[in-house]
């Protein structure tokens, strides 16, 4: 899933959860459900944060992206 869609879902599983018809079996799914997403979504967010960073570090006179390497290195 797409950033976005899991952003949607999250949203979606909160309204599911402030409806009183939604059952406590189902509200448990939906928090275990919930929770991994925001995880996930967390997790991308992070990385955003990370390129974003690099970018803006290499930005002295003209602004110059390079491809985010992950394994710590610089």
């Amino acid at each position: 899933m797409s950033f976005e869609s899991d952003l949607k879902r999250m949203e979606e599983i909160t309204e599911l959860l402030k409806k009183e018809e939604t059952g406590l079996e189902e509200s448990i799914k939906l928090y275990e459900e919930a929770s991994e997403l925001g995880k996930k979504l967390t997790k991308t967010l992070s990385e955003i944060q990370r390129k974003v960073e690099k970018v803006v570090s290499d930005n002295e006179n003209e602004l110059e992206s390079t491809p985010f390497d992950d394994s710590g290195d610089e």
